[in-house]
């Protein structure tokens, strides 16, 4: 999968199409989800960069996570939001960042990621308490969405009740979605995005005994 990403990357940001989804993404974000100048987030699945760099002028540090390398190399050579955007090449899954976030977002990446269920406790591993994550992706769909065909694509779409159900059994609480889009193709036919957030409790629950 990384390296149609990395054949793609040169011209990723050409798409009209696609910098109008990562623009109503960013705006869907601010819109729900109270961005503050201290903050440090990940963006999960960062690409070139597209929503890292419309958010980048909100929070402290952007940590732009993805698996191609030529992905992060466009993403790199944007000088406007290298003091605040650090690339890492890597897999979180297998090979976690160090450090805390108080934020996770990520635009269209979840349904290239096998395991979603395991990325949802990943995600809730990587947060401080009372961090956030404010997902993107594609409702739940026939496998059209994609022109250049499903390489690399796990998920057509997601049903909303099922990933609300991943995130609860991470340990999420005040799971909720919006829609934040819709990509409109040439047919007419219209693919709505989501935006998912939730957020981490500030502290861990404590059962009765």
């Amino acid at each position: 999968m990384s390296k149609r990403f990395d054949e793609a990357a040169k011209t990723w940001d050409q798409n009209d199409t696609r910098t109008r989804l990562s623009s109503a993404i960013a705006q869907a974000i601010e819109t729900h989800v109270a961005l503050r100048p201290s903050m440090r987030l990940m963006d999960f699945g960062a690409g070139t960069g597209l929503l890292s760099e419309r958010l980048a002028p909100l929070v402290r540090s952007i940590a732009a996570v993805d698996v191609s390398s030529g992905m992060l190399g466009e993403l790199e050579q944007k000088a406007s939001i290298k003091a605040v955007v650090t690339p890492y090449c890597r897999n979180i899954l297998h090979d976690p960042l160090e450090g805390d976030f108080d934020g996770i977002v990520s635009a269209m990446a979840l349904h290239h990621v096998e395991d979603t269920r395991e990325l949802m406790k990943v995600f809730f591993e990587h947060l401080n308490p009372g961090g956030f994550i404010a997902l993107c992706d594609l409702d739940a769909e026939d496998g059209t969405f994609h022109s250049h065909g499903n390489d690399g694509v796990f998920h057509f779409g997601f049903q909303r009740d099922a990933l609300a159900s991943f995130c609860a059994d991470a340990g999420f609480e005040h799971v909720r979605f919006e829609t934040a889009h819709t990509v409109l193709r040439e047919s007419g036919r219209g693919y709505p995005i989501f935006l998912l957030c939730a957020v981490k409790p500030e502290k861990d629950s404590v059962q009765a005994v």
